[in-house]
């Protein structure tokens, strides 16, 4: 199983949302690469990167910053918010980047993300955001009345890599993973899932490195990085036991 620490990104900063609200943002740093480095340095090969500003304004806010982070970061790096046209696809690709996920514009035009998913053999990765059960678009700001299965089975024959799903209730919040809700959509498709938010510990990762066989592919991690609750080494320890 593959353990993303996360990298969000606000006005160049790095921070960490509670329940993906931008009004509640604790600033971890303010050199971006060289937290990626931090990383790379624990042993990451993987990075997950959210372009906030991005994704309320839906077109890239913080393209030094990301810049800086593919330089820096010698694995791969894994870029989500405000993506939803085929030139920024492109673009990210062309610099550097590994895979994009596409959330709000899954949502509201599968046919884009269908086409990127054929022309990027393996690079597209679906953000499938929960709000009680129901798909979140806009940078969480907007709740629809599509449920989360309904929204992941409109790709399974797309060759998209991966779902990610994140329950914004616990994103930050460290409550630990909704490891129930993600197991159960895992099982329910035939896309591999990336668990994400809430994860508060070591604990997090060895029940989801458990049903990495029911479809979990991996889990990205912030807050408990950055507040210490979880070392990164450790994790990487245990998710590859899976």
């Amino acid at each position: 199983m593959i353990v993303f620490p996360a990298i969000d990104l606000k006005a160049g900063q790095v921070v960490r949302l509670a329940e993906g609200d931008m009004a509640r943002a604790t600033v971890y740093g303010d050199d971006p690469a060289a937290q990626a480095l931090a990383f790379a340095d624990a042993g990451a090969e993987h990075l997950h990167v959210v372009d906030l500003d991005g994704a309320f304004a839906g077109e890239s806010r913080n393209r030094a910053a990301v810049e800086a982070i593919v330089a820096a970061f010698p694995g791969y790096v894994q870029l989500g918010g405000g993506i939803r046209d085929a030139a920024a696809v492109e673009g990210w690709f062309a610099l550097g980047v590994a895979r994009i996920v596409i959330g709000s514009a899954a949502l509201k035009d599968p046919d884009f993300v269908r086409e990127m998913a054929r022309e990027w053999d393996g690079g597209i990765v679906v953000a499938v955001d929960a709000k009680d059960g129901m798909v979140a678009t806009e940078g969480w700001a907007e709740v629809s009345d599509v449920p989360v299965v309904d929204m992941a089975r409109r790709f399974e024959d797309a060759g998209v890599a991966a779902l990610l799903f994140t329950d914004i209730g616990r994103d930050g919040m460290l409550k630990g993973v909704n490891i129930e809700a993600t197991v159960d959509l895992a099982r329910r498709v035939s896309i591999p899932v990336i668990a994400s938010g809430g994860v508060k510990g070591l604990d997090d990762i060895r029940i989801l490195s458990l049903h990495a066989g029911d479809g979990i592919e991996g889990v990205i991690t912030g807050r408990a990085l950055y507040d210490g609750r979880l070392d990164l080494g450790a994790a990487l320890a245990m998710a590859g036991r899976s």
